[in-house]
């Protein structure tokens, strides 16, 4: 069998995003998120998902032990990471460094977003507001 990923057999993988179901997330409001590619994929290194946030949607404050690049595919929202808040919407892309809390309010739905994380054990910590 060959290694999707390494060695002289390494192959691509195509997957089609449709294909792939869309599970709510348990701390969010109208927020769900599919596993596009990852490592029960045979991925090595990243995990590259898919988050979806309807109106209303959004995540509370909380902290990840994992960094997360992600670039916005359409909609609106204010993203605070530590500090800071930002309106992030199409075509911007976003670093959240491990560690750093960070949360989600939907301005404009559907607010959707690809998250490339490192495959590893992630611990998300919900802070009180």
């Amino acid at each position: 069998m060959s290694d999707a990923t390494t060695g002289s057999d390494a192959r691509a993988l195509l997957r089609r995003a449709n294909a792939e179901p869309l599970d709510p997330v348990a701390a969010g409001r109208a927020t769900a998120r599919q596993v596009l590619l990852g490592p029960d994929d045979g991925m090595p290194n990243f995990a590259l998902r898919r988050f979806v946030m309807g109106e209303g949607g959004g995540m509370p404050r909380h902290t990840n032990t994992v960094e997360h690049e992600q670039y916005v595919l359409r909609g609106r929202a204010l993203i605070s990471v530590g500090d800071e808040v930002h309106d992030v919407g199409a075509d911007d892309a976003l670093y959240i460094p491990a560690g750093v809390p960070h949360s989600y309010e939907v301005v404009e739905a559907p607010f959707e977003f690809i998250c490339v994380v490192p495959n590893g054990p992630d611990r998300i910590r919900l802070l009180d507001e």
